[in-house]
């Protein structure tokens, strides 16, 4: 009960055995438009059931074996977990789609490495380790597409903005963390003046 004598609403909630809840954590991971995340569920599909989260990780995981060596698996990315097409099946999915997946021009990835890899960064900073300029049609479009975002100014003369990824950019590599970010090839270590990546 709560502090003046009525029940709380955690009495009105209901038991739920682990068949329905592994279908229910199934159907509402296909059914969602993106990554669903255990908060989530808790705050949606089992808003009238009393349901740990260990209990949840547990049927997650049952899912996650019933899937392997299947067309389909489910997996965990920054934002929840989501079902996708198996990986190595790719490139014989890719002939349904007509319209082929976006190219992006080098120097835009090459900017979005340096963000996901040394952030939080200043376009400045950007363009010191490139030795180009950044063309603002690459921010605005990793800006755009949710890729990268503002995450604070830095404190020097023009307070430019500092960059980092966002969980967008790790559910759409299929990562969890930055952490599984690959290991650069070749990423220079480079000292950078204040002076300097204030422009």
């Amino acid at each position: 009960m709560n502090l003046d004598g009525k029940p709380s609403l955690k009495a009105f909630k209901k038991a739920i055995d682990d068949e329905k809840l592994k279908c229910l954590v199934e159907a509402a991971i296909f059914v969602h438009s993106g990554p669903l995340s255990i908060k989530e569920m808790k705050q949606t599909i089992f808003v009238h059931y009393h349901v740990t989260n260990k209990r949840i990780v547990a049927q997650l995981n049952k899912l996650s074996e019933d899937y392997q060596n299947r067309g389909i698996e489910l997996i965990k990315v920054a934002s929840g977990y989501r079902f996708q097409a198996a990986s190595l099946l790719n490139e014989d999915l890719s002939h349904l789609f007509k319209e082929k997946a976006p190219r992006y021009s080098g120097a835009m990835l090459e900017t979005l490495s340096l963000v996901a890899y040394k952030q939080p960064i200043t376009r400045g900073a950007i363009e010191d380790i490139r030795g180009v300029a950044v063309s603002s049609h690459i921010i605005k479009t990793l800006i755009e597409r949710n890729w990268i975002k503002v995450v604070g100014h830095k404190e020097v003369p023009g307070r430019p903005a500092l960059y980092a990824t966002t969980n967008d950019f790790l559910d759409y590599f299929s990562l969890k963390s930055l952490n599984e970010l690959p290991k650069p090839l070749e990423i220079e270590k480079t000292t950078i003046s204040e002076s300097t990546q204030g422009t």
